[in-house]
């Protein structure tokens, strides 16, 4: 359930908010656009919001304000320790996509480069949670790559190759990318409306929401 990720992030804690802001180059395409990325999602949430993978709180940041009440789910010890200091009085629990404990009743879900560590069926399931938890008109708002097909993840990664990305094409290798056709249909399985809008050439906004 991604949790076999948990400790990369014991390292990206220290360099996360530098490359999201461009200065890793082998990341900078990955990050293009990425507080407009972040923006797209936390203008289409609702509150309450449950907020999955909280990293360094970039997200949360924009949640709150737009005055939107967040509870922050985060599996890795020290993304949490760095956001509490960060964003004071934000409640934090040791969570994932798919196990979480809180009493918020949410009116939405959201993410951000984050869903990937969940495997298709993962995916699915975590889907049908949601939707158990969420009134009709409740939303789930993602921002995660996506791949058009199998044949334009393969093209992607053979041209991070050349480039001599490494790190890149090792992340894009061992985490669960999947397709836009593949991520519509297990969204609209669980009982969702979903809307996909690229933001990048990795970064794809889905805006699921519940009938």
């Amino acid at each position: 359930m991604g949790r076999e990720f948990v400790e990369i992030f014991d390292e990206w804690v220290h360099t996360y908010d530098d490359s999201v802001s461009g200065k890793d180059e082998e990341y900078k395409d990955v990050f293009v656009k990425y507080n407009e990325i972040l923006q797209a999602v936390a203008d289409a949430a609702i509150g309450p919001v449950i907020e999955f993978g909280v990293g360094t709180g970039n997200l949360t940041e924009k949640l709150l304000s737009h005055g939107l009440e967040v509870v922050g789910v985060e599996p890795n010890e020290a993304m949490r320790k760095v956001t509490a200091e960060k964003i004071a009085g934000l409640t934090l629990v040791d969570g994932d996509f798919l196990e979480f404990e809180t009493d918020l009743a949410p009116q939405s879900f959201v993410s951000s480069y984050a869903f990937h560590h969940l495997t298709d069926a993962e995916k699915a399931r975590a889907f049908q949670i949601y939707a158990e938890q969420l009134p009709s008109g409740g939303k789930v708002v993602f921002a995660d790559t996506l791949f058009e097909s199998q044949a334009a993840k393969n093209e992607i990664i053979a041209f991070e190759q050349t480039r001599g990305h490494a790190n890149l094409v090792e992340d894009l290798n061992r985490e669960y990318y999947t397709t836009v056709p593949v991520m519509e249909k297990l969204i609209t399985d669980a009982g969702f409306t979903v809307e996909l809008l690229k933001m990048n050439n990795y970064v794809f906004l889905i805006e699921a929401t519940k009938k």
